[in-house]
């Protein structure tokens, strides 16, 4: 088995406020996301892919349909981003000032949800191990940064962020890349 997992391309244009976008917002990729996305499909072009897993929002649907146009992606709800409660929209200096720095480092470094955000983390943990146990050929699984951090953690290594058009590669149960943008 070997599993591709990208996080979906940039939604937010060049010199746009980045906000913490989630579960909750559902918005397209930007120019910047398509054109990750394509480099991202020139990158994998000789990969067969026999399967395309995504969350159920655009921008991972566009960023799949750019990757693998060939095939029909499976919405997967445990790939769905993170439900950030009351920060969903909020510029990153608004979180830091209502959850703390500390509390964002303990996401980051741990996936310890902050106070307000809806996280199942045993399912979603959960979840990537049935995947892995039960997945064959090569499949390509487009979500968000949290959504991906629970593959590491269901193979029981720390969580890592995963920049927007970046990829990581499972070959076998065994972490072989993380965060390559092509």
């Amino acid at each position: 088995m070997r599993a591709i997992i990208v996080r979906h391309g940039n939604t937010f244009a060049e010199g746009e406020p980045v906000r913490r976008i989630g579960a909750r917002t559902d918005l397209p990729l930007a120019a910047s996301g398509r054109a990750q996305a394509e480099a991202l499909a020139l990158n994998f072009a000789d990969t067969k892919i026999d399967r395309c897993l995504v969350s159920p929002l655009r921008r991972t649907r566009e960023t799949a349909a750019i990757l693998a146009p060939h095939l029909s992606p499976e919405t997967a709800a445990w790939l769905r981003e993170i439900d950030h409660g009351p920060d969903e929209g909020m510029m990153e200096e608004a979180v830091v000032a209502r959850i703390g720095a500390e509390t964002l480092t303990r996401w980051t470094e741990a996936a310890l949800p902050p106070p307000g955000w809806i996280v199942d983390a045993p399912a979603r943990i959960a979840a990537w191990r049935a995947f892995f146990s039960e997945a064959s050929g090569t499949v390509l699984l487009v979500t968000s940064n949290g959504a991906a951090q629970f593959a590491r953690l269901a193979l029981e290594l720390s969580p890592a962020r995963l920049r927007t058009g970046a990829y990581g590669e499972i070959i076998g149960g065994n972490l072989t890349a993380w965060d390559v943008r092509p």
